[in-house]
């Protein structure tokens, strides 16, 4: 009994494993699969069609699953084939962790922790270890990459999280193993933990220590091709959030909560200071106005995500350019821009001023530029009038017996 690993009954109580994609990496390899045997014997290995001595390194743990690709597949298909075995062999839920010897198993107490804590009405969880990206020591192209999906993964997901790349993660195996999974590379983490949020799952960060030794660490992240499909995969994302989950999730909301409760929760956002409240109709306002025609939906919820405002709300008063209204704002737009130009209101315009070059180039520099300023005037002059008018509700909730 004395040697029997020091977290044995937690994994077991709590149905969880460890999945080890492993690829090349035999410099570090057992010596990882050795500290992890000090913790817990579940243990599943799927070697991705290693080259080197991997293969040679895995026979010298017997104790351990290990499962064979035949060929090098990618790290996706790699934690795609471990999960299905994972939840073959009765377990709930599966701890992923590179080989590549970043990450500290003592870490582990960390997840196991986070999911004994876990009430059985409670949403699933899907757990991200976030290694503290701005501190020294993290290789700057990897804390760059890193914020740029964070925040995409919040325009299109909501939720906010500080390290959206780390390898090491807790997944629940029921979820992840219905969901449909398309990509095969590094690129299926990301899709993987957006498609769980978009199911209601609980997908949070917890802090993890990681060591990085630029020398000797061996990566297969290939910038450029690695990058360019994650660029891709999100800009999916935002088609389909935009068009899809948002406005469904959103349903779904009002039909639960009803007419009243939905405006005041999700729209008025009671709980919410007057001037975000107030911040969020002038960035609606703004944007709507804003020559960037075709992108308003986009720019909207990808501003109010950055500024952690009410999307709902910048969504709804960015349509201030419903069709009716959008000749006003051109034209406004264009006389604002010849006024700040120095030639002052033309109230003889007429379209044959725009048959030259020059005439198109002009006009369209004048009304881009009066887009601008009218947005700007006319968003700040909405936002103190209705931070006035919120600050006034406010006032008359507080007093009200």
């Amino acid at each position: 009994m004395s040697n029997s690993p020091i977290y044995q009954s937690r994994f077991d109580r709590l149905k969880c494993c460890i999945l080890v994609p492993t690829y090349n990496n035999a410099g570090s390899l057992a010596s990882v699969l050795q500290d992890l045997l000090f913790y817990t014997s579940n243990l599943i290995v799927v070697n991705d069609g290693s080259t080197d001595d991997t293969l040679d390194i895995l026979k010298s743990f017997p104790q351990l699953l290990v499962h064979h690709l035949e060929k090098n597949s990618g790290k996706g298909v790699a934690l795609n084939t471990g999960f299905k075995i994972a939840e073959k062999e009765g377990y709930d839920y599966a701890i992923s962790i590179d080989s590549d010897g970043q990450h500290y198993p003592d870490d582990l107490d960390v997840f196991l922790s986070e999911l004994e804590g876990k009430a059985p009405e409670d949403k699933e969880l899907l757990l991200v270890g976030d290694r503290n990206m701005g501190r020294d020591g993290i290789p700057g192209k990897s804390s760059t990459g890193n914020k740029f999906s964070n925040f995409w993964f919040l325009v299109v997901t909501g939720t906010q999280l500080h390290d959206t790349q780390s390898g090491y993660r807790l997944y629940p195996l029921k979820v992840v193993n219905s969901i449909p999974l398309y990509t095969r590379k590094f690129e299926y983490e990301i899709e993987i933990i957006v498609k769980a949020a978009w199911r209601q799952v609980k997908v949070k960060n917890i802090p993890i220590k990681v060591f990085y030794e630029e020398e000797n660490r061996v990566t297969h992240f290939r910038p450029f091709w690695d990058i360019t499909r994650i660029v891709v995969l999100y800009m999916w994302f935002v088609l389909v959030s935009f068009l899809y989950i948002h406005p469904r999730d959103k349903y779904r909301d009002f039909k639960k909560k009803g007419f009243a409760r939905f405006w005041k929760e999700n729209i008025i956002k009671s709980q919410e200071t007057p001037h975000k409240k107030a911040a969020a109709i002038a960035l609606g306002v703004f944007v709507g106005i804003s020559p960037f025609w075709g992108l308003h939906t986009l720019l909207v919820f990808s501003l109010a995500a950055l500024f952690r405002l009410n999307k709902v709300v910048a969504f709804l008063f960015s349509n201030i350019s419903i069709p009716p209204l959008i000749p006003v704002i051109i034209y406004a737009s264009y006389q604002a821009g010849s006024l700040i130009s120095g030639n002052g209101f033309d109230w003889e315009l007429q379209l044959q001023d725009f048959q030259s070059t020059s005439g198109v180039f002009t006009g369209l520099w004048q009304y881009i530029l009066g887009s601008f300023a009218l947005a700007g005037i006319l968003s700040f002059s909405i936002w103190i009038v209705f931070y006035f008018l919120f600050s006034v509700s406010n006032q008359k909730q507080v007093i009200k017996p």
